[in-house]
């Protein structure tokens, strides 16, 4: 199957991740049994641009290792924290989602670093200018990670506050209701 360059390199990088890949010729075999058409001087450039190093494997083996990236390292608590605390300025969330809204221009500070945090349940985001979509893992659910990122941000935690902008609170509308008063979702 022909793959585009980013997609063999994903490729490269998840087997180097699972296995130990002690040559060239092993790695062109391994995306050989995926599919996935490469020679050997195709892998040498992609390992070269991925940084790959020979390690040396307990037992004197050696196999390729990839350095971990800036934006693969977790994140440490007090950075998440931060970040929060100075770029959100509210947070919501509807069933496994969490929306958090930011200054206009800072949603991809915030979204990153979500993304470094390996905050438990939160499966990814996506950012716009002014507004980061948190996806929770169902089993953890938007609302815990919702409150868990308020507290964090130092703000009021959602579906206990009296209202945000717009009279809408974090977890429903002013007056208590889940709805607004005309009913139709639309305030």
């Amino acid at each position: 199957m022909k793959v585009t360059k980013h997609q063999r390199q994903h490729r490269i990088t998840k087997l180097l991740e699972v296995r130990a890949v002690g040559s060239q010729t092993q790695l062109v075999d391994l995306l050989a049994a995926e599919g996935i058409e490469a020679t050997q001087t195709t892998v040498s450039r992609d390992l070269e641009e991925l940084g790959a190093v020979k390690v040396r494997l307990p037992g004197g083996d050696t196999a390729y290792a990839l350095p971990e990236l800036p934006s693969q390292q977790v994140a440490p608590v007090d950075h998440l924290r931060r970040v929060l605390g100075e770029w959100a300025v509210e947070v919501t969330w509807s069933g496994n989602l969490v929306v958090l809204r930011t200054p206009p221009g800072c949603a991809h500070v915030v979204g990153s670093a979500l993304d470094r945090s390996g905050l438990d349940g939160l499966l990814g985001t996506v950012a716009g200018d002014d507004t980061v979509l948190g996806v929770v893992s169902e089993g953890h659910g938007g609302k815990a990670v919702a409150g868990h990122l308020a507290a964090l941000a130092g703000l009021a935690v959602p579906g206990r506050d009296s209202g945000g902008p717009g009279g809408r609170s974090a977890g429903g509308w002013s007056d208590g209701s889940e709805t607004p008063a005309n009913g139709d979702g639309k305030g």
